[in-house]
């Protein structure tokens, strides 16, 4: 017997993660880039990360394309720019008011990003409405902040111990 819709969501929200942008460039792509959360790491050796992107995003098609990408985590005061890149904003729009330069693997990388974290995609696997894209990391960069966090559909930040 499967949950319903509404149920499966409801639970989801209770579940805390951390805010990324995924980013790609292709020739015939151009630039490409969307928010998401269903982000984790698989493997340490080889130290590979995976992503889970719609079916129906374009971004989706850049990375599959051109089979690299730049998992972006955010930082706390970032909110614009995981909404940006939420939204409804054309992919011109998305990256306009984004200081960001070309990573290694030729992906946007997002300047001031808690970590970026660039790959080469090594597989993907079709599962319901979503791509789960797993990539082998190929650089990283981390700076100092705090994570943007989301949890019960808000935005929230770690509590001060």
């Amino acid at each position: 017997m499967s949950v319903n819709e509404q149920d499966f969501k409801n639970a989801l929200k209770l579940w805390a993660s951390g805010v990324t942008v995924v980013t790609s460039k292709t020739e015939a792509h151009g630039l490409k880039g969307m928010t998401a959360t269903s982000f984790s790491s698989v493997s340490i050796d080889p130290p590979q990360i995976l992503v889970c992107i719609n079916k129906s995003a374009d971004t989706g098609d850049a990375v599959l394309e051109g089979k690299t990408f730049a998992i972006n985590i955010l930082k706390a005061d970032q909110q614009e720019i995981s909404n940006q890149f939420a939204g409804s904003a054309s992919q011109e729009e998305r990256f306009a008011n984004v200081n960001w330069h070309q990573g290694e693997t030729g992906s946007p990388v997002i300047d001031d990003a808690l970590a970026s974290i660039e790959c080469s995609v090594v597989q993907q696997v079709q599962a319901g409405t979503h791509w789960v894209v797993i990539g082998e990391v190929q650089k990283v960069s981390c700076r100092s902040g705090n994570p943007l966090l989301y949890y019960n559909s808000a935005y929230c930040e770690l509590a001060a111990n």
